[in-house]
């Protein structure tokens, strides 16, 4: 038998057999391999991403090989496009079971007086609001099928925030802080609602987040600051994403949980 999350679906156990999912920022990176992962472990897959031919393409992949998948254009700020991703999850599948906040944009490192009131708006916007508008048009479906699991991309930078990445830092913060109250609020609903803090992630979004000049020197300082000594791959967030929409998780709510290969110790 191959490695987990490599094997073909029908060797290993499905995990979210029957399950519906939603997953944002689908098109590339984390999400990508979230949705492919989920797809494996038997979910139906709701691939939604701004880039609407990057969605339908990753979608696309995961029906050639079996997996049952369809593509939404979503822009996460608007509270149209929100419940058009829940929609589309009901009516083509039947019902929405997970919901995976993935979407996300970073920032550059900048001085605080230097950041423009536009930028810190849009990240705000994305980063927060994105994830505060997907639960609300998800919840309601959730309560009425008694239950369903709530799961946010937040960061190590929301924990362990850094000089230079304050606009970025404050919307982890707050994407963490929302996930443990609606934790609490939604638990008597059978909804666990919890998020992922990665340490930097190999993904197209990388060079933004290590910033401008020489990257290679850029990644070299930073995997000095990582214990296990190497960035995280769009499949370490997959896995723990996919255990978390899992019943085996089914007495976790409320955590955010560090993939960080320890640099939050």
């Amino acid at each position: 038998m191959s490695a987990e999350g490599t094997q073909p679906a029908g060797e290993a156990m499905l995990r979210l057999a029957g399950k519906t999912a939603v997953i944002t920022g689908a098109a590339s990176g984390m999400g990508r391999a979230g949705a492919e992962l989920f797809a494996r472990h038997g979910a139906a897959v709701v691939v939604a991403d701004l880039d609407g031919e990057g969605a339908e393409r990753v979608a696309e992949a995961i029906r050639e090989v079996g997996g049952r998948a369809t593509a939404v254009r979503v822009d996460v700020t608007r509270e149209e496009d929100a419940r058009l991703m829940v929609e589309t999850a009901v009516r083509e599948f039947g019902r929405i079971d997970v919901l995976f906040n993935n979407a996300g944009i970073p920032m550059p490192f900048t001085p605080v007086e230097e950041v423009r009131l536009e930028d810190w708006q849009r990240i705000m916007d994305v980063n927060v609001k994105g994830v505060f508008l997907g639960c609300r048009a998800a919840v309601p479906h959730m309560k009425r099928q008694g239950g369903g699991v709530i799961l946010s991309t937040a960061s190590t930078a929301g924990i362990r925030p850094r000089p230079g990445l304050n606009a970025y830092c404050a919307s982890k913060g707050a994407v963490i802080a929302l996930t443990k109250s609606l934790a609490l609020e939604l638990a008597p609903w059978k909804i666990r609602v919890n998020c992922i803090n990665p340490v930097a992630t190999d993904t197209p979004m990388l060079n933004q987040f290590i910033g401008g000049g020489d990257l290679e020197e850029g990644r070299r300082r930073f995997l000095e600051t990582v214990p296990l000594g190497r960035l995280a791959q769009p499949e370490d967030i997959a896995r723990a994403a996919l255990f978390l929409a899992s019943d085996e998780a089914d007495l976790i709510t409320g955590v955010a949980l560090e993939v960080d290969g320890g640099r939050c110790v």
